[in-house]
C-alpha cells in the first residue's frame, strides 16, 4: 500500500511539473482586458473591438476578452491605467504615445511599456476644393515653396497630430519653409471639410477615410496620398512620391502591454496576434474600415517605435512646435 501511495504521489508530482499550468507558468490564467484609451466609437475603440471580435470568433484566445474604455488626456488616462496592470491587460496605441511626450504634454513614453504589435495603418491625404486651380500636389508645393503663407491650410483637431505632421514631412522634403505655413486648426475632420467646401481654406490635410467620401461625391480633389503605392478605390490619385516628394507616412495603430512582461507572455501575444492578422475575418475588418495591413511583431514593433520617435522629434522641431 505504501508503495502504491508513493507511486501515486510521484505521478502527481511529475504531472504537476510537466503541466502547462504548473507553477503559474501558463498564460493567460484569467480574463483579458483590451484598453481603448478613448470613448466608444473612435479609432482606438474600433481597433480594440475588432481585435476582441476576431480573437474570440476565430477561437484564437480561449479566455474572455473585455473592452475597457478609459478616455482622457489624448490617451494618457488609459495608458496610465495599463502601466499598473499585468500582461492580461493590453492597450491600443498610436503616434500620440510618442508626440504627447515630445510636446511636453505627458511624462509617459513608449519605453514605459512592452511593445506587442503594430496592427494596421490608415494613410493621409491632401485635398483641395473641386473648383481649385491647383491640379497637382506638385503645384501646391511649388506655390508654398515660393510663398509659405500664400495658402490657408486646414487641419484637425490640433497641430502635432499625424494629419499635420504628414503634411510637414511632405513640405519639408520639397524644401518649403515649414514654420511659416499658415495652418487653421478646426475641432474635427467634418469641420475641416465644411471649411474646405466653403472655400474658407485652400487645402486640407486629413486621413484618406475622411477625404474619400467627399472625393467620391465629386466635391474635392485629392492631390496625393501618403502611401507607397496607389490605393484601392483611389487608383487615379497619385502618391507623394509620384508627385516628386520622396516620402511615405503611415497613420498607424498598435497595441502594447504593461512594463516588464516576461518572454513567455510576449511570445503568447506574438503567436496569437500573428494568427489573428492572417484570418479572413481580420482582413474583412481592415477593408470595411479603410485600413491597410501593417502588422509588425513585438521585436519589429520595438525597432519601429524607436524610428518613429526620432522621425517625430525631427518633424515637430521642423514645424516649430518644439526646439
Amino acid at each position: 500500500m505504501k508503495k502504491f501511495l508513493l507511486a501515486a504521489s510521484l505521478l502527481l508530482t511529475l504531472t504537476a511539473c510537466t503541466s502547462p499550468n504548473a507553477g503559474g507558468s501558463s498564460f493567460p490564467v484569467k480574463n483579458i482586458e483590451f484598453v481603448a484609451p478613448a470613448s466608444p466609437g473612435g479609432g482606438w475603440d474600433t481597433t480594440a473591438r475588432a481585435m476582441q471580435k476576431t480573437l474570440d470568433d476565430e477561437g484564437i484566445v480561449k479566455k474572455p476578452i473585455n473592452i475597457v474604455n478609459k478616455p482622457g488626456g489624448s490617451g494618457e488616462v488609459g495608458w496610465k491605467y495599463l502601466k499598473n496592470k499585468d500582461a492580461h491587460t493590453l492597450a491600443v496605441n498610436s503616434s500620440l504615445l510618442i508626440t504627447n511626450n515630445l510636446l511636453g504634454q505627458s511624462d509617459l513614453t513608449y519605453d514605459d511599456f512592452t511593445p506587442i504589435a503594430i496592427l494596421a495603418t490608415e494613410w493621409e491625404a491632401v485635398v483641395v476644393p473641386k473648383d481649385s486651380d491647383i491640379e497637382k500636389a506638385e503645384d501646391l508645393m511649388t506655390k508654398l515653396k515660393k510663398d509659405p503663407k500664400s495658402l490657408k491650410l486646414g487641419v484637425a483637431p490640433g497641430l502635432g497630430n499625424d494629419d499635420h505632421l504628414s503634411f510637414v514631412q511632405a513640405a519639408k522634403t520639397y524644401g518649403v519653409e515649414v514654420p511659416k505655413l499658415d495652418f487653421l486648426v478646426y475641432e474635427s475632420g467634418g469641420d475641416v471639410a465644411t471649411a474646405l467646401l466653403g472655400n474658407h481654406i485652400d487645402a486640407a490635410t486629413m486621413s484618406v477615410s475622411e477625404a474619400k467620401e467627399q472625393y467620391k461625391a465629386g466635391k474635392v480633389k485629392i492631390l496625393a496620398v501618403s502611401s507607397k503605392e496607389r490605393l484601392e478605390g483611389l487608383e487615379k490619385v497619385p502618391t507623394w512620391k509620384e508627385e516628386g516628394v520622396d516620402m511615405s507616412f503611415p497613420h498607424w495603430r498598435g497595441i502594447m502591454g504593461p512594463p516588464d512582461m516576461s518572454e513567455e507572455e510576449i511570445a503568447f501575444w506574438d503567436e496569437k496576434i500573428s494568427e489573428m492578422v492572417k484570418t479572413e475575418a481580420w482582413k474583412e475588418i481592415l477593408q470595411n474600415n479603410e485600413w491597410e495591413a501593417y502588422y509588425k511583431n513585438s521585436s519589429e514593433t520595438k525597432k519601429f517605435l524607436q524610428e518613429q520617435n526620432e522621425m517625430y522629434k525631427d518633424l515637430l522641431n521642423d514645424s516649430g512646435l518644439t526646439e
